[in-house]
């Protein structure tokens, strides 16, 4: 069965060739050229990977995301951000965007992210298939690979694709320090320009969620001047 692609793309000449060569390369894909169809698209069918742009007419990108993750729907997102808006890169991945794509991009370059992502979210449910236990760190934490929930002191805890992954390869690794590069290569699976921008993004949402005080993590630390690790059970 082919994979599933919502592309979100106000400009329809764009849409039009992002939808013909991921076609060509195997995929059924669906276009919306607004964030309001973008989002009631997202929202009655599921897709398998989402690429949105932040600018659109009615609502925009960003507040697409924020609804979408709102309401449950955490499909991987795949943010497509003009060059020069830093901020909003930044604000796409706190609104739970699973990475980001700076426009002008060649075609090659998101056949190549798309076929990542793919490729990540495969191997994930392998593994997680082979997974026999959830892991537990006490009454802290639970991480069930199968379901993909996430327990905190108790109390299920919503999460999105990439957090969950995230989360899940430092609880397989307690007390290892990771790079902030090799993060993004283990659970991304590629490595971009500006990889920093979604792993901290993605660590201070995580925070929020599963610390008792964001301010002092207990479990996810930072070791300065390196990256962070896991580290409860080490």
């Amino acid at each position: 069965m082919n994979r599933t692609v919502l592309i979100v793309e106000d400009e329809v000449e764009l849409g039009r060739v992002l939808k013909r060569h991921l076609e060509d390369a195997g995929y059924r894909v669906q276009l919306a050229v607004s964030g309001d169809e973008g989002l009631h698209a997202a929202q009655t069918t599921p897709f398998e990977l989402i690429l949105l742009d932040i600018m659109l007419p009615g609502l925009d990108g960003l507040e697409v995301c924020r609804q979408l993750r709102k309401g449950n729907v955490y499909t991987p997102v795949l943010m497509l951000t003009a060059k020069s808006s830093e901020i909003d890169k930044v604000l796409g991945l706190e609104m739970g965007a699973d990475d980001y794509l700076t426009k002008p991009f060649s075609v090659a370059e998101l056949l190549a992210r798309v076929k990542a992502t793919f490729r990540r979210v495969d191997a994930l449910a392998a593994q997680s298939r082979g997974a026999q236990q959830p892991l537990k760190f006490g009454d802290a934490l639970q991480l069930d690979p199968r379901s993909r929930e996430v327990r905190v002191r108790g109390e299920l805890v919503p999460v999105t694709h990439k957090e969950f992954d995230l989360l899940l390869h430092f609880a397989q690794n307690p007390g290892r320090v990771f790079t902030r590069a090799q993060l993004h290569d283990a659970v991304w699976g590629y490595s971009h320009e500006g990889h920093e921008h979604a792993i901290n993004c993605h660590i201070n949402r995580l925070r929020a969620k599963i610390e008792r005080d964001q301010a002092r993590p207990e479990m996810l630390q930072t070791v300065w001047g390196v990256g962070y690790k896991f580290a409860i059970g080490a």
